[in-house]
């Protein structure tokens, strides 16, 4: 079994791209959606998260996830306690999704797989890029937000050179690519590395 970290700044496509590995037969864990679950489960979590951000985190017994995206986004201080508590959490909630999955290959999704140190769980790294004008046009299409908040969100992550630098694989999912083959080729590529 091997376990590949897919990665990729907001916007660039990556739920696309991992449901494309999905059809091939791999397993997929989404970082993003766990962790949200996570921190409307876990009662110690809860509890931190309030002491950092106080009683308006989470409203009606949920996650107040637009509360916590102000504070965040303009509070690198608040984004790094933040990271520092839910990602061990994460981390081992996916190491039992690992013992529990049966399938060859495993994607790891997360868009902070390097700021949060996820990397390291990984055994092959892919990267999705898109240009930065069609990423902000999917993100205003997708989320009803300015152009200003997702200039700030696209700041807060690792600029995809560094990403490309650091992977194994890149995908380009801009309109003119077929991310299909590019998925499939990469596929084929790790199936033939485990059989080695």
């Amino acid at each position: 079994m091997i376990i590949v970290g897919l990665t990729g700044g907001i916007g660039s496509g990556k739920t696309t791209v991992l449901k494309l590995f999905k059809k091939l037969g791999c397993d997929t864990y989404i970082a993003d959606d766990e962790a949200k679950k996570i921190m409307n489960s876990d009662i110690e979590l809860i509890a931190e998260v309030k002491k950092i951000f106080g009683d308006k985190a989470y409203k009606n017994k949920k996650l107040n996830r637009a509360h916590i995206a102000s504070v965040v986004f303009n509070n690198k201080e608040k984004l790094n306690s933040l990271n520092a508590i839910v990602h061990p959490k994460v981390r081992q909630h996916f190491t039992n999704f690992v013992k529990k999955s049966k399938a060859k290959i495993i994607i790891y999704e997360a868009a902070i797989l390097f700021e949060s140190g996820s990397y390291k769980l990984c055994d092959y790294i892919v990267t999705v890029t898109t240009p930065i004008e069609e990423r902000i046009e999917r993100i205003m299409k997708r989320d009803t937000i300015s152009k200003e908040q997702i200039l700030q969100r696209i700041k807060n992550q690792l600029d995809d050179e560094y990403k490309i630098k650091n992977s194994h694989f890149v995908i380009d999912n801009s309109d003119a690519f077929d991310a299909k083959s590019q998925v499939s080729t990469i596929y084929n590529i790790l199936l033939k590395t485990i059989k080695k």
